[in-house]
């Protein structure tokens, strides 16, 4: 039976809307969602010539502008995501950068047996991340709407 506050399952239950409520928690899940950008934009660039091997790798060239972009997308757009500063462009990147990559590295098209399979779900979970940069950009969109303060696009 649901309660009078939840609208035949709309609604979040009260506890659920009031964790969300709290002010640290959409800090953290943006934090959260950019983690593993940010912490390969800043492996990447302390290992540069592994970050050129790996594009090399997957076949992209020139490898060393490409290890640059991808440093630059990753941190760059992390930032963006994480300070709601140019959320569009930096979820966009990232999300640009995250399809590449599906594309590049997770060719399960290419692949049989177990090897196809990890492939097969890297894959997914790629377009899962960038759903969830869509998602980030459309809720900052909101909030920025309903005016809470954070009027720089």
């Amino acid at each position: 039976m649901a309660s009078s506050t939840n609208r035949s399952g709309f609604d979040n239950p009260a506890w659920v809307h009031a964790l969300l409520a709290q002010p640290w928690v959409l800090p953290l899940v943006r934090l959260a969602l950019v983690s593993a950008y940010l912490i390969g934009g800043v492996a990447k660039a302390l290992d540069f010539n592994g970050a050129v091997a790996e594009q090399a790798h997957f076949g992209l060239h020139p490898a060393a502008l490409w290890a640059v972009l991808a440093i630059a997308v990753e941190v760059g757009g992390s930032l963006c995501v994480v300070f709601r500063r140019f959320t569009w462009l930096g979820a966009g990147s990232l999300g640009m950068l995250t399809f590449v990559a599906m594309i590049v590295a997770n060719d399960f098209w290419n692949h049989t047996g177990a090897e196809r399979f990890m492939a097969l779900n890297s894959f997914f979970e790629h377009l899962g991340l960038i759903a969830a940069l869509v998602l980030a950009t459309v809720l900052d969109d909101a909030k920025r709407m309903a005016g809470d303060g954070h009027a720089t696009r």
